[in-house]
């Protein structure tokens, strides 16, 4: 597939992109060399090669899913200015 500058001006109206005339031949020619790449890339044949769903073979390690309330309490308010019981104590916003 080759491209013309009228595709290529085409195609810059369609991306809503400012193409001055004098590039047109220049990003014409830059398209062409990457349709270029991708019919190299058509011509190699992998039907012999299954298709990928996990790059590193391995699933992801699953932990138990287990709810519990991380009985830090104490810990996560030690820096709050003013707790009150086991709660953030806030400033009223609305009156």
């Amino acid at each position: 597939m080759s491209l013309d500058k009228a595709t290529v001006s085409h195609i810059a109206k369609l991306a809503r992109i400012k193409l001055a005339d004098d590039r047109q031949d220049v990003l014409a020619d830059e398209l062409n060399s990457i349709l270029g790449w991708v019919e190299q890339l058509s011509a190699v044949d992998t039907g012999d090669t299954p298709p990928l769903a996990n790059v590193t073979g391995h699933d992801l390690p699953e932990r138990e899913d287990v709810v519990n309330d991380g009985d830090i309490a104490a810990r996560v308010l030690a820096n709050a200015p003013d707790p009150i019981d086991a709660f953030f104590a806030v400033p009223k916003v609305i009156e």
